[in-house]
C-alpha cells in the first residue's frame, strides 16, 4: 500500500513537473523584443531533399539585440535558408551578403507586446490547467486506494499543496515573461 501512495505522488509531482517544463519550452518562443537564437529555432530548411532544423545547418547567433545572425555551414545552403524563414512566417525578412544571413529584428509596437503578454498569459493557464488535470488524477486514484478516509483526507491535501505550489511557480514564471515583453 506504502508503494501505491508513493507511486501516485511521484506519478503526479513528475507530471506537473512537466507542465513547468512545456510552459518555459512554450514561452521561450514568444518574442520579448529582444533578438535571440530560439526565435528561428522553429525553421525548417530543405537539406538535400530533407526537411533540417536550422540549427543543424547553420551556426545561429545574435551579435547585438536587433540582429540575428545565421552562418550556413555551406554557402550553398543560404537561398535555402532564406527561402524556410519565409515558409516559417514568423514574420522576418531574411537579407543575404553572400556569407551569411541577417535577420533585423524590429522593436515591437506597444499593440503587439499587449498582444504577445497575452499569448503568454493562454499558455500559463494551459499549464495551470495541466496541472489541475493532475490533481484530479491523482485524487481519482487516492480514492480507489483500500485505506482509511483520514489517510485520503491526508493525501488529497498534500496533493493540493502539490498543486498550489505548481500554481505559484506558474504565476512567477508568467510575471517574469510578462515583464520581459512589456519592457521597451
Amino acid at each position: 500500500m506504502e508503494d501505491e501512495i508513493k507511486f501516485i505522488i511521484d506519478e503526479t509531482k513528475e507530471a506537473m513537473d512537466k507542465a513547468l517544463k512545456h510552459l518555459e519550452k512554450q514561452l521561450v518562443n514568444i518574442r520579448a523584443g529582444k533578438a535571440s537564437p530560439s526565435m528561428v529555432g522553429s525553421v525548417m530548411v530543405n537539406y538535400y531533399g530533407n526537411q533540417t532544423p536550422l540549427g543543424q545547418v547553420a551556426n545561429v547567433s545574435t551579435p547585438d539585440g536587433m540582429t540575428i545572425s545565421i552562418q550556413p555551414w555551406e554557402k550553398a545552403m543560404i537561398s535555402e535558408i532564406e527561402r524556410g524563414i519565409h515558409l516559417a512566417n514568423i514574420g522576418f525578412n531574411p537579407m543575404s551578403n553572400g556569407e551569411s544571413v541577417i535577420i533585423n529584428v524590429p522593436p515591437l509596437t506597444e499593440e503587439r507586446r499587449a498582444e504577445l503578454a497575452k499569448q503568454a498569459k493562454a499558455e500559463a493557464e494551459e499549464a495551470k490547467v495541466g496541472v489541475r488535470n493532475d490533481r484530479k488524477n491523482a485524487n481519482n486514484e487516492i480514492k480507489k486506494l483500500d485505506i482509511s478516509d483520514d489517510m485520503k483526507a491526508n493525501l488529497e491535501i498534500d496533493v493540493q499543496k502539490m498543486t498550489d505550489s505548481h500554481i505559484e511557480k506558474i504565476d512567477t514564471i508568467f510575471a517574469k515573461k510578462e515583464k520581459e515583453i512589456m519592457t521597451v
